[in-house]
């Protein structure tokens, strides 16, 4: 098989279950904690965050591992499972609505917390 295509057969297989890791949490979020906010959203994005920023430390500094594993974690599942666009409409949809505190809620909790997702696992991959 070619590369490009086995990369992009990894590729695919992280994103089936990124897609539907993403579509079963935010729908647990929402059951559990209310719909008035996107908590399902900034859930993915920070626990994506996190996988992304341990991933990449533990395998670049960690362990030696095949670079196909980047793109079934990183590239498939990750880019499939964190929610940039769903960010993006949320925010958007409270500020069209004037809900400004919700709209600045929403986008001051999914940066802070992203930033802090990835530093948090990027520390983490370097636990000795």
């Amino acid at each position: 098989m070619n590369e490009k295509l086995s990369s992009f057969i990894i590729i695919s297989l992280g994103a089936i279950f990124g897609a539907n890791a993403r579509y079963f949490m935010s729908r647990y979020a929402a059951k559990l904690l209310g719909p008035t906010f996107p908590y399902g959203t900034l859930m993915i994005n920070v626990i994506g965050s996190a996988i992304v920023g341990f991933f990449m430390i533990w395998t670049t500094e960690r362990v030696l591992i095949d670079p196909r594993w980047r793109l079934l974690v990183v590239v498939g599942f990750c880019g499939a499972f964190t929610t940039f666009s769903s960010y993006a409409y949320e925010s958007m949809a409270y500020f069209e609505q004037g809900q400004w505190h919700m709209m600045l809620a929403n986008i001051f909790s999914n940066n802070i917390l992203c930033l802090v997702g990835a530093l948090g696992g990027m520390a983490l991959a370097r636990v000795r």
